[in-house]
């Protein structure tokens, strides 16, 4: 059997970029996605972000295995546990993307977080202890936590509501406790989506 087809099922966090028509300077937005490899990703990842056109690339990426102690694991839903099943955890994967000012520089500074937690505040105070949060800060313009477009500082994402239905639809995110996984890789580097192997 093919690997492409029979491979393991993998959680994508990638960094797009795109010097989109009628910008002045390239743009980012990061896109989460399931597959067995990064190349079936690229018609979502074109659906994704359209106006970007032929300008989007990637400028990193990170298969998402392990977050805060926690095994990240893609499912079929027909293989999640039940919901009164003990091995259904409580936990969901939080993605924050942190913004902030320093002095001096006209440019709106991020950080991204992920994090394993309940609730969206118990995600929240958790990313306001990051070094980031603490440093960035300009006399009445401090961290923020914010979306790609800015939102109020309790607006975050979870995950499992970012990803297009076509991975909503069929797959579950399984987190478990583990220890002793390493950390995942991030690969970073400007990449074309029809380069990707």
């Amino acid at each position: 059997m093919n690997e492409e087809i029979s491979g393991e099922l993998k959680l994508y966090m990638i960094l797009l970029g795109s010097k989109a028509p009628k910008r002045n300077v390239e743009q980012h937005d990061f896109f989460f996605g399931i597959a067995r490899n990064l190349k079936e990703l690229v018609p979502s990842i074109r659906s994704f972000w359209p106006e970007a056109g032929n300008s989007i690339h990637l400028d990193g990426w990170r298969e998402i295995t392990m977050v805060d102690g926690y095994q990240v694991k893609v499912v079929l839903k027909e293989e999640a546990p039940l919901p009164s099943s003990p091995l259904l955890s409580p936990k969901k994967l939080f993605f924050i993307n942190l913004g902030g000012y320093q002095p001096d520089i006209l440019e709106e500074q991020h950080y991204t977080v992920l994090s394993v937690h309940e609730e969206r505040t118990q995600a929240i105070q958790e990313a306001k202890k990051t070094v980031f949060f603490k440093n960035n800060k300009v006399k009445g313009a401090g961290s923020h936590i914010d979306e790609k477009y800015g939102i109020d500082v309790d607006d975050i994402y979870r995950i499992e509501d970012i990803l297009a239905d076509e991975f909503k639809d069929h797959y579950h995110l399984l987190i478990t406790p583990s220890s002793g996984q390493e950390k995942d890789i991030i690969n970073l580097g400007y990449l074309k989506l029809d380069k990707i192997k």
